[in-house]
């Protein structure tokens, strides 16, 4: 299976309570320029003494990369997609060389027979690296594609698995219950980004939800120390994919109102998504045109700035029409880091993060006059911004610095590489 063409430069391990842990990563696409939790958290483990090898089962489509990458030091192998039948039988035929596939046991032969050909043979691929390299244990991010090929890897090699579920993974309406909870019962551990989703799995899942517990995305905040930088009056800052569940259409709205009312502000939109023409032409209807820059993406540093000077950020998250929503956006974690106030809404886990008066305001979703008054509040009120934004890094340092967060999921990925009741014990 090959490798990529680069590799980032090797930063020394730590030997600390992961030494001698070995993990599969297995992602859908790495790098993602949207993912840069899945960095972070790959990163804080590393320091932890985790030894983790990367399996993408896509190749990247992004042509921007975050400078965060060149500090992970995990190899990454692109496993390759099978467009003949004769692929399967030549995977088959490479793990056959190492393992005797007789003596899989026949639930392990079952799946695989049952699983969508690409996917079988992608876990295949990622059986005979994991053999081959030592690998103890896989863990998978999102509970679709990449869940499914981890799960059958690791009943091929007799090994556990876990999973993060975030959140499209939970609630679009693409998602398969039945499949989700085969998964949820079959993972040695699942974790989920926030207590939210946690109740909504146990809930609809019952007992194969038993052991689903939350850890964080966290953030490094030596990169994310509070800015002291001089704030630009009047800029609000918005940054996500242009997609339905961002409500950034009622930003746009709300900016139209603060603007007729007489307010001078401006709104920096970060972001790249099928909603842009929309939002374009719902600015241009507004006549906003000139109070409004679409910047595209940006990395990660970029995106760092405009967040450090803005006035506010806004991240007016809604429930799609598909059923998707946001699980508790990374960006307003890291603009609560570095001091910005923070304005949004009660969807999923964002209450968590953001309680409203304390470390940020809160709106219902889908009412543009409710978020206009909650921006122009912030705006208009240098103290009440100092004072959420004191509470909100408060919070950030004892709930997401990911020094604690990779603690808690180290835990987890230890316990859950060791055997079956030992996984149990420990949820």
């Amino acid at each position: 299976m090959p490798r990529p063409d680069t590799t980032p430069t090797p930063s020394p391990f730590v030997v600390g309570p992961g030494a001698g842990l070995r993990v599969g990563y297995v992602t859908k696409m790495y790098p993602r320029f949207s993912e840069t939790f899945i960095v972070n958290e790959i990163r804080g483990l590393e320091r932890r003494g985790a030894r983790i090898e990367i399996f993408s089962l896509r190749a990247p489509v992004d042509t921007r990369f975050h400078a965060a990458l060149a500090q992970v030091a995990a190899p990454v192998r692109y496993v390759p997609r099978a467009p003949r039948a004769s692929d399967a039988w030549a995977a088959l035929a490479a793990l056959h060389d190492r393992l005797d596939l007789r003596e899989l046991p026949a639930g392990v032969l079952a799946d695989l027979l049952a699983a969508d050909p690409e996917d079988a043979v992608q876990a295949l691929e990622v059986a005979t690296v994991a053999h081959d390299t030592g690998l103890t244990h896989l863990h998978a991010h999102f509970g679709s594609v990449a869940t499914t090929v981890a799960r059958l890897a690791a009943g091929v090699l007799g090994i556990g698995y876990t999973f993060t579920a975030h959140a499209k993974d939970i609630f679009h309406e693409s998602v398969d219950p039945e499949d989700l909870r085969v998964k949820l019962a079959g993972a040695r551990a699942v974790v989920t980004v926030s207590d939210h989703n946690v109740a909504h799995l146990r809930e609809t899942f019952g007992p194969a939800a038993a052991g689903v517990r939350r850890v964080y995305n966290g953030l490094d905040l030596d990169e994310y120390a509070r800015a002291t930088a001089p704030r630009l009056p009047g800029r609000v800052c918005a940054v996500g994919r242009l997609v339905e569940k961002k409500g950034f259409t009622d930003l746009v709205d709300a900016v139209a109102l603060l603007a007729a009312d007489g307010s001078d502000l401006h709104l920096d939109l970060v972001g790249t998504g099928p909603q842009e023409a929309e939002l374009r032409e719902r600015v241009a209807a507004a006549g906003v045109a000139g109070r409004v820059t679409f910047h595209g993406p940006l990395p990660q540093d970029r995106v760092r700035d405009v967040v450090a000077r803005a006035a506010v950020l806004a991240a007016p998250c809604v429930l799609g029409t598909d059923g998707n929503r946001d699980g508790l956006p990374t960006v307003l974690l890291e603009a609560m880091a570095l001091g910005t106030p923070v304005v949004s809404t009660p969807v999923t886990g964002i209450p968590e993060a953001v309680h409203d008066g304390e470390t940020g305001l809160l709106v219902p979703p889908g009412d543009a006059a409710a978020l206009a008054a909650a921006l122009g509040r912030v705006l208009d009120d240098d103290g009440l911004g100092v004072r959420l934004a004191d509470g909100a890094r408060s919070l950030v340092e004892a709930e997401f610095d990911v020094a604690r967060t990779s603690r808690r999921l180290m835990e987890v990925l230890r316990a859950a590489s060791s055997s079956p009741a030992e996984a149990r014990s420990a949820a």
